[in-house]
């Protein structure tokens, strides 16, 4: 297994790269706002000649969450594509849709503040309960407003009718403006446990990182360097991706012990190439 090595910024590894796949929560900015500096960073990695994807477990479609971006303060053009899980998802839906013609499919949508982006365009229409659903999309959790039990009585009905389920933000923990919370992936594990089946969409899965890929021209993938604060997901992702990774130590391992960060690379049989405490150039 890889050592990582500890670096106090990118610039002492900038020139080994030509593109950064970042993510979004846990290293650009929490459930709060903004980290300091890391708008400065995404600027100086523009200013450098990189190539930048902003790469999320977002549910939310790209637009979203580029103008929510801007609105926190980073600067618009630092990036070049700011693409979600959610946006993977709605347009492989799109195109299993085909022309979209006869009759909408009754869709569950879990999402976060009553965002309807999600199945916005696509023929679907939005069904009220799991007992009247023909597919679930889970796009995002309200953790930190419900229990997972008020999920558990809105989905049974569908997981026990054997309805499928397209999981659009992978991710088990958010970060919330009061602390951690459990999020949408949690919700898919517990649509399983519910005897339904998932289809999941984003890091670490294979779907998302092909998406960025093709955008950036299919570079040599030892030129591309993925970022990100989750094991399960980022480093993970990047390894079966075949790229190079950075822990930030920011997010939701921000209270792990070394002794337990390693722990979760052999849990999930990956290490970042890089250790960083804070998304800083």
């Amino acid at each position: 297994m890889t050592i990582a090595h500890v670096i106090e910024g990118l610039a002492a590894v900038a020139d080994r790269y030509d593109a950064f796949l970042i993510d979004q929560y846990g290293v650009l900015r929490d459930g709060r706002g903004p980290y300091p500096g890391a708008a400065e960073t995404l600027v100086r990695l523009k200013q450098a000649g990189k190539r930048v994807i902003i790469l999320s477990n977002s549910g939310k479609r790209s637009a979203e969450n580029d103008r929510r971006l801007v609105d926190l303060g980073f600067a618009a053009g630092s990036w070049d594509w700011f693409l979600t899980s959610g946006e993977v998802a709605w347009q492989i839906l799109k195109r299993e849709s085909g022309a979209g013609g006869g009759s909408p499919r009754k869709c569950l949508l879990i999402s976060r503040d009553g965002d309807l982006s999600p199945m916005s365009g696509l023929n679907l229409q939005r069904a009220e309960n799991g007992a009247e659903a023909d597919i679930v999309l889970l796009a995002g959790s309200e953790g930190d407003l419900y229990p997972l039990s008020h999920y558990e009585a809105l989905l049974a009905p569908a997981a026990k009718r054997g309805v499928p389920c397209l999981c659009t933000n992978p991710d088990k923990v958010m970060l919330t403006k009061t602390g951690n919370a459990f999020a949408a992936g949690r919700i898919a594990e517990l649509y399983e446990e519910l005897g339904g089946s998932v289809r999941w969409i984003g890091k670490p899965f294979a779907d998302i990182y092909a998406s960025a890929l093709d955008f950036l021209g299919n570079p040599d993938p030892t030129r591309v360097l993925a970022i990100g604060d989750s094991i399960e997901h980022d480093i993970a992702g990047a390894a079966t991706a075949s790229l190079h990774s950075v822990l930030v130590t920011t997010g939701i391992l921000e209270q792990a012990s070394d002794a337990e960060r390693h722990k979760l690379f052999a849990e999930h049989g990956a290490s970042p190439d890089f250790i960083l405490p804070k998304f800083l150039w």
